[in-house]
């Protein structure tokens, strides 16, 4: 990492009360002095660390740039443990321009976007995971997805981490030791006994994969698909959930033909809902798309809420519909349940396997509880989001499904009675991946990946 100091705006572009520029580096207090005229003619290099300063930012004629508070951080008790200087203007774009220009002209150069964070993480302020959560938080779409960002930060997913790498360090370990002094055949009750430690791993492996489905969810958000057949009622549902009219609602068939997106909360789950149109076939051109895109959300969707039409039976469009799309995670609504229903419940319930739930878009029945059934569809039966380190980042998903093949490998190989040698490789390789997750073991390729996601000045 080199020595430069960095300098941003650390706040929205656009007008506003407050802006910040953000200085770090050995050179930050110095820059910042070039430029800053304390009230009190002291200058910020005797001021003590997390102190303000109030004055005026000058540049080099003696024009007055902005009226400034500068807050000072020194190192190594900062973000980024560095000397951190944030030099608190209005928040209008010309007078944080102008600041930052001052900034640059003194010895700042521009930062590139997440450099602040990855100095935090390269210091040793932050793993890799919480310096990914602080992305996370910044970009939460709902309360809970803010709640699992600040748990990641805090080191709940690291610290599980961490004893999970000790674990298998202590197995590898005694597998070298055996392999050291002329045991690479285990007898049979050692080699059980590391397959039962590496099996007692894999476990709690499989205990975050399997939390990871909830995770993603409330870090992404739930994507919800309305489906069903024309003039069933999709629309009319979608803005019956959104508490609002958002989608034209008419009684001809085929009113939408483009796939409608919305963003809800439901019990602070952040939830994506997709009306689409409901067509079996196409026309026209623009109807060709409408099924295609369709077909799109159907494919990345989590969730799908068929509706049917309860004032009337179900249809042979309503059979073509539910076969197209069997076996997918489901909510049956049986909608215009206010228009006197002519639905045989049991024939639906036969058809999907599943109870349906009976609703009115129009009157609002039963809408809180289609929510709730939404809202389960995550959580399963429980009343909210448990507790515990939940991993929710498809990168760290990633590689805790590729620790524990690696950790099956060497169960199997010492099972089968191979050398140790192979369990040994791949213990080693699932240690290195998980390492990857916290960062003990990173490349510059994949820092550069991680950190281009987020904003300058951040």
């Amino acid at each position: 990492m080199d020595n430069e100091t960095i300098a941003a705006i650390a706040t929205p572009f656009g007008e506003g009360a407050v802006g910040i520029v953000r200085l770090s580096g050995s050179s930050a207090i110095a820059i910042a002095d070039k430029i800053f005229s304390a009230k009190n003619k002291k200058p910020l290099a005797a001021q003590k660390s997390f102190s303000l300063r109030y004055g005026w930012i000058v540049g080099a004629g003696g024009e007055v740039i902005d009226e400034v508070v500068v807050s000072l951080m020194r190192a190594p008790k900062s973000y980024t443990r560095e000397d951190v200087v944030e030099i608190n203007s209005h928040g209008g774009a010309c007078a944080l321009s102008g600041i930052l220009a001052l900034v640059c002209e003194n010895g700042a150069r521009l930062s590139q976007p997440g450099e602040f964070t990855k100095r935090a993480f390269l210091n040793g302020r932050l793993d890799l995971a919480q310096a990914e959560a602080v992305l996370d938080i910044i970009q939460a779409k709902s309360s809970l997805a803010l709640k699992s960002g600040l748990s990641q930060l805090s080191g709940e997913v690291s610290g599980c981490i961490s004893e999970l790498r000790t674990s298998l360090l202590n197995v590898l370990a005694d597998i070298e030791a055996s392999i050291d002094f002329g045991e690479e055949d285990a007898g049979a009750g050692d080699a059980k006994a590391l397959c039962d430690r590496l099996s007692d791993i894999g476990s709690r492996l499989k205990f975050l994969l399997e939390r990871s489905f909830e995770g993603r969810i409330i870090r992404e958000g739930l994507k919800v698909v309305i489906y069903g057949r024309p003039n069933v009622g999709k629309s009319s549902l979608l803005n019956a959930l959104l508490k609002q009219e958002r989608a034209i609602v008419t009684s001809i068939a085929g009113t939408t033909r483009d796939t409608i997106e919305e963003l809800i909360s439901i019990k602070g789950l952040a939830v994506r809902l997709i009306d689409t149109a409901g067509m079996l076939e196409h026309r026209d051109d623009i109807e060709k798309e409408a099924l295609n895109r369709t077909k799109r959300a159907l494919e990345l969707c989590d969730l799908v809420l068929f509706v049917l039409d309860g004032s009337m039976p179900v249809t042979g469009d309503d059979k073509e519909l539910a076969a197209q799309i069997a076996g997918r995670k489901m909510i049956v609504a049986v909608n215009k349940c206010d228009l006197g229903q002519e639905i045989d419940t049991g024939e639906v319930e036969r058809l999907f396997s599943q109870k349906p739930i009976c609703v009115s878009a129009r009157s609002g029945v039963h809408i809180a509880e289609l929510e709730g059934l939404i809202y389960k569809s995550v959580f399963q039966e429980r009343s909210e989001a448990s507790e515990g380190a939940m991993v929710s980042n498809a990168r760290h998903i990633e590689i805790l499904k590729a620790a524990h093949r690696s950790l099956e490998t060497a169960r199997e190989s010492i099972a089968a009675g191979l050398s140790l040698e192979f369990g040994a490789l791949d213990v080693k390789k699932a240690l290195d991946t998980l390492g990857s997750l916290t960062g003990e073991v990173f490349s510059e390729e994949l820092l550069d990946t991680i950190f281009s996601k987020f904003c300058i000045g951040k």
